[in-house]
C-alpha cells in the first residue's frame, strides 16, 4: 500500500488544507467546515506538525469566529484592505459580481474552494505587511459578501475605485479615498 494511491489522495488533500488553515490561525470550527475532519484529528495535526516544529509561530484562537461587519469600517485602511480582499475573492472565482451584488461561487466543504480561499488570503498577505485582516475575518467577509445582507461591493462614482460598502448604513457614493467635496484624495486608476 502506497500513500500516493488514488484512494488516499482525498485524505491527503484534507490534511494539507487543514495544515494550511492551521498556519493561517483558523479556528477549529472553520477547519472542520472546510475539511470535514474531526476536532480531535485537527488538534492532533496541530500538535504533531505545528506545535513541535514552531511552538510560538502559530497561535490557536478559541471562541466564536468574528461576526461583526462593523470591523471592516473601523478606519479607511481596514476598509481599503477589505476592498482588496473582496477583489481577490472575485479574481479567484469565489464570488462573481452581477447587477444585484455578488453571487457565491464557492462551496463550504469543497477542498477546491478551501484551497482558493487560502490562495486569495495568501495573495492578500503578500500585499499587506502587517495584515489588518485575520483569516477568520477574511472568511467572514466572504460569507457576508455572499449573503449580501450587511456588506456589499460598490464602485465609487467619483474615482471609479472598488470599495466594500456597509449595506445597513446610509449609502455613500464615494469611497474612503474620496473626500466630501467631491474630489479624490489619491486618484487611483479606475478598475
Amino acid at each position: 500500500m502506497r500513500v500516493s494511491d488514488d484512494r488516499y489522495t482525498r485524505d491527503r488533500q484534507k490534511f494539507d488544507l487543514a495544515l494550511r488553515l492551521i498556519h493561517h490561525e483558523a479556528r477549529t470550527f472553520t477547519i472542520r467546515q472546510w475539511t470535514g475532519l474531526s476536532d480531535d484529528r485537527i488538534r492532533k495535526l496541530y500538535r504533531s506538525y505545528v506545535l513541535e516544529s514552531a511552538p510560538r509561530d502559530v497561535l490557536r484562537h478559541r471562541g466564536k469566529s468574528p461576526r461583526q461587519a462593523a470591523f471592516f469600517f473601523r478606519n479607511p485602511e481596514l476598509n481599503f484592505q477589505a476592498a482588496q480582499l473582496a477583489s481577490l475573492f472575485v479574481m479567484y472565482g469565489l464570488v462573481h459580481g452581477n447587477d444585484r451584488g455578488v453571487e457565491p461561487r464557492y462551496r463550504v466543504g469543497s477542498l477546491e474552494s478551501g484551497a482558493l480561499l487560502c490562495r486569495a488570503y495568501e495573495a492578500y498577505l503578500e500585499m499587506h505587511e502587517p495584515a489588518g485582516i485575520s483569516f477568520e475575518h477574511a472568511w467572514f467577509l466572504l460569507l457576508a459578501l455572499a449573503r449580501h445582507d450587511e456588506v456589499g461591493i460598490a464602485r465609487c462614482e467619483i474615482c471609479g475605485g472598488v470599495h466594500v460598502r456597509d449595506l445597513l448604513a446610509r449609502h455613500r457614493l464615494d469611497c474612503g479615498n474620496c473626500d466630501d467635496a467631491g474630489g479624490c484624495a489619491a486618484k487611483p486608476p479606475p478598475c
